[in-house]
């Protein structure tokens, strides 16, 4: 399985854990709701909840609200079939939100992880932010140590360009450390004392200024009819 097939199928799983939905509801849910997804390959999902079923982690159940039972006739469609986590899908994507490796803190992974910390432990949030912030230091680093010994033949286009881009690191290791003391003193992203689940903090809405460096962009036309 490619790294971006495992992040969508993460986030569907996330996303189910929440409540069933219809193709198009998820859709929706990726594009506005998590910003990494904003431009997916909508043609990329189908094969996605295919493949989940297949793995015993989601059901298929026909839409039972009275839109779908009338549209279905009216447009000659079947109706919208609603997606279900299984136990053993709840199961997996718990395991998936547990790990910590170095998969769960690259460009193309993390954004997608941050959304679900509302559904993680605080000890996983932490190794997670520290381990981005670790990767990041380091790319710091480089850029660093390359800008200096390159500085005198880059013109000042490419050199503004080359600064514009370790701004933007230097921004997200401050961001990651303000989140990183905001855990260790036990306080949600509003600042209170953080007791329960801090799901409505990360994962609806706007994802705020969480980086989207990993954003997943493709551009197969979407199908309507799929679900």
């Amino acid at each position: 399985m490619s790294r971006r097939s495992g992040i969508l199928e993460f986030a569907v799983l996330g996303l189910l854990r929440e409540s069933p939905m219809h193709g198009y509801e998820l859709r929706k849910r990726l594009n506005t709701s998590l910003g990494v997804f904003r431009a997916f390959s909508y043609g990329t999902l189908y094969p996605c909840l295919k493949t989940l079923v297949a793995n015993g982690w989601l059901i298929e159940e026909p839409g039972s609200t009275p839109e779908d039972a009338l549209a279905a006739p009216l447009a000659g469609r079947r109706a919208k079939i609603v997606y279900r986590l299984t136990a053993e899908g709840k199961e997996h994507f718990e395991e998936l939100l547990s790990q910590t490796g170095p998969d769960a803190y690259e460009d193309e992974t993390f954004a997608a992880r941050f959304a679900f910390f509302g559904q993680t432990s605080r000890d996983v949030r932490m190794r997670v932010l520290e381990g981005r912030r670790s990767r990041l230091e380091e790319r710091l680093e480089k850029m660093r140590a390359s800008l200096a010994r390159t500085r005198e033949r880059l013109d000042d286009y490419t050199l503004e360009l080359q600064r514009h881009g370790m701004e933007s690191v230097e921004r997200e290791v401050r961001w990651l450390n303000e989140l990183i003391e905001s855990e260790r003193a036990g306080r949600d992203l509003k600042g209170s004392p953080s007791g329960g689940s801090a799901q409505q903090n990360t994962t609806s809405g706007s994802t705020g200024g969480l980086p989207r460096p990993g954003d997943i962009s493709e551009t197969d036309t979407p199908d309507e009819t799929a679900t």
